[in-house]
């Protein structure tokens, strides 16, 4: 690399680090002073470059653990160490959240989920361990000036816009399989390409991910699929055949079409919900994680459901029971947690309910049972039920929008009248105990199921035509 790019490398970094993280330079003088190297290390180094430096910074030093730690407890507000085993003490100073982590070099053994860590003694020994050549340079803060380290060529490749590895793929993905995951990952954040030597060691690795814990691919794939462009990083992991071992449902959506039984390319259908998924996230806040895995698992319930008309045709009957079920197991697997997982499961389960609206045929008694089926996952369905529509013929896309625009309104309307949200009995159980004179037990739930039932059927009732029902519902029981 030239002296020029060298030059220019390190003025935008310590320009944006002067300019986001001014106290980067304070930490920097604590450290000298205690005799100690330590140089601003990896993504924030990207960042910086990039001018999107945040206030989460990395930071490598020459320093051991414990040498960290008594330095950041003088400097911080607050310290953490969980990760010093592994060479990271943490700290935070103002809204400046820092880690610094011992030069080391990781590796995994053949068979182990654990990676062996060995602390170092240069920062260019350790850069040669980091995953990506952009990842692996480095601003030292404690020379007479700040110095930009790239052994491996980062900032041209930063430039070239291309993940490459500082030594071979092969090496470096035998060294810690989760890089291969951290490559799709990146690739999609980038919005980068994956050299070809990458591309090559990813299809020949892909079976060396299965050491790795289901809980770091998890965290990896979120990273991913949060991204601002997921198809990437989901076509790396499909054709590399990753997404076989960590994420088989995705794969097997690319399902064969023959002359005699058309329908649409189901990957690529469901790739192209969860990017019109994404286009109206300001619905939801921002990028919002369930429904991304909604929109891009709605439909993994299709190939074991896929049943060949005779004459021609397809049919993909209950796919959205068999992909809720689907959904479910495979988050499971992947570690998600349980309000994830439920969250998911019922917006897949549910992403077929609107095809039922026809023109609006629907009644009250329908649309409120829609708005209670979906709880507060109601703006999430009607945003997978929106993006779900990838017709490119125009006038049926714009008549399905305008039947959403036509129920959306029905619920508005509903809801300002009946407190649609809030669907209960008109009753409560005290209540309803008093009036049949029992004591709690299951007369008790069957009653407010069926004021419910009524409730969703009628609307709000008012409580003396509640208790008349409630009252003629038990006195019809109990001569039954």
């Amino acid at each position: 690399m030239s002296a020029e790019k060298v030059n220019l490398g390190a003025e935008l970094a310590i320009r944006s680090l002067v300019e986001r993280a001014p106290l980067a330079s304070s930490l920097a003088a604590a450290y000298k002073a205690a005799g100690f190297r330590l140089a601003l290390v990896g993504g924030p180094v990207r960042d910086a470059i990039l001018g999107r430096l945040g206030n989460d910074l990395d930071f490598t030093t020459d320093a051991r653990p414990h040498e960290s730690k008594k330095i950041l407890n003088a400097w911080a507000d607050n310290t953490w160490d969980t990760g010093i085993l592994f060479g990271t003490v943490a700290a935070k100073r103002g809204d400046v959240t820092v880690e610094v982590t011992t030069y080391r070099s990781d590796k995994y053994e053949e068979d182990s989920r654990k990676p062996e860590v060995e602390f170092g003694d240069t920062i260019e020994g350790d850069l040669s361990r980091r995953d990506f050549t952009v990842n692996a340079m480095a601003l030292e803060l404690t020379g007479a000036q700040p110095e930009f380290i790239d052994p491996y060529g980062g900032l041209d490749d930063l430039v070239k816009k291309v993940l490459r590895t500082p030594v071979t793929a092969q090496q470096s993905f035998s060294d810690d399989p989760l890089r291969m995951m951290r490559a799709a990952r990146f690739a999609s954040q980038l919005n980068f390409d994956i050299a070809p030597d990458v591309s090559e060691a990813l299809a020949a690795m892909a079976g060396r991910i299965s050491i790795i814990s289901a809980e770091r691919i998890r965290e990896e794939f979120i990273k991913l699929l949060l991204s601002p462009n997921p198809r990437i990083g989901i076509t790396i992991l499909v054709e590399s055949g990753l997404a076989d071992l960590i994420l088989p449902e995705i794969p097997k959506l690319k399902l064969e079409i023959d002359e005699h039984h058309h329908h649409k390319d189901v990957y690529e259908h469901s790739l192209t919900v969860l990017e019109q998924a994404i286009a109206q996230e300001e619905r939801l806040g921002g990028p919002n994680l369930v429904i991304r895995l909604a929109a891009l698992l709605h439909d993994i319930g299709k190939p074991k459901t896929r049943n060949l008309i005779p004459g021609g045709g397809v049919s993909f009957h209950h796919h959205e029971v068999v992909g809720a079920r689907l959904t479910k197991t495979r988050l499971q697997a992947l570690r998600f947690d349980n309000e994830t997982i439920e969250a998911v499961s019922t917006l897949v389960a549910l992403h077929l309910r609107f095809h039922g609206y026809g023109d609006g045929e629907w009644t009250d008694s329908a649309v409120r049972r829609y708005v209670r089926d979906a709880g507060e996952l109601l703006t999430h369905l009607h945003v997978l039920t929106r993006a779900d529509c990838t017709t490119r013929n125009a006038k049926k896309a714009e008549r399905l929008a305008h039947t959403y625009d036509s129920l959306e309104e029905r619920i508005s309307k509903l809801a300002a009248e009946e407190e649609l949200s809030k669907i209960r009995p008109d009753l409560d159980g005290q209540e309803v105990m008093q009036l049949l004179n029992i004591k709690p037990s299951a007369d008790v739930g069957k009653a407010l199921d069926f004021l419910l039932e009524l409730r969703l059927e009628h609307g709000p009732l008012g409580k003396e035509r509640a208790t008349d029902e409630l009252m003629n519902w038990w006195r019809s029981r109990r001569r039954s």
